[in-house]
């Protein structure tokens, strides 16, 4: 098969980001003018790629980042396999002093390999590995799909990321991101590699 290029975006800023409250898949917010001018530049950049699907979380705030694309009548598919994490009771809240120990606390528990661990009424990333499963098939079964856009979320995209590349999800915060980052890959019909890491050549100035 030819090599499949996988271009994983994540999504644009939102108020949410900017006023630090958790947002999760549970929080459905969308974009601020910021968050609409990156996607604005990113279509900028790479709006000329013929891609032959976009894929994107159920959740507002990635279909508004690949809008440009949408308008121009790219094919969409929108995947709750792709949804960010759920932090549970967490999510729609401010982080407190106190919530921010324990939200470290539970990131370190994650490093030491115990990604069985999640928030309250939240997901652990074990569960979400297990949801993204259908999407990876979803990747490696259409040959015809050749070139790819990806929207999806933080947490998410990292936990995605180790499971494309054969990372214990241990490593996921090796994956860093930031709002419209770009991660290119390359699909061999065998195994996945990181083209690009952490792009964002397409949001300066």
């Amino acid at each position: 098969m030819a090599v499949k290029k996988i271009y994983l975006i994540r999504h644009g800023q939102t108020y949410f980001n900017v006023r630090g409250i958790v947002q999760g898949s549970g929080v459905d917010a969308p974009l601020n003018d910021a968050g609409h001018a990156q996607a604005a530049r990113f279509h900028a950049a790479y709006g000329h790629l013929p891609f032959d699907k976009v894929h994107t979380s159920t959740l507002v705030r990635t279909h508004q980042s690949v809008q440009p694309f949408l308008a121009a009548g790219i094919a969409h598919e929108q995947h709750r396999a792709l949804d960010e994490i759920s932090w549970g009771v967490r999510e729609g809240t401010h982080v407190t002093a106190e919530e921010d120990r324990e939200y470290h606390g539970i990131l370190e528990a994650w490093r030491r390999g115990e990604t069985h661990l999640r928030m309250p009424g939240g997901e652990s990333p074990d569960d979400v590995a297990e949801r993204q499963r259908p999407f990876i098939e979803v990747l490696r079964s259409r040959p015809e799909e050749e070139t790819v856009l990806v929207c999806m979320h933080g947490r998410a995209m990292r936990v995605l990321l180790c499971q494309l590349l054969n990372y214990p999800l241990s490593c996921m915060d090796s994956f860093e991101h930031r709002n419209l980052c770009l991660y290119k890959l390359h699909y061999t019909g065998s195994m996945f590699s990181v083209r690009s890491f952490l792009d964002v050549r397409h949001l300066a100035d």
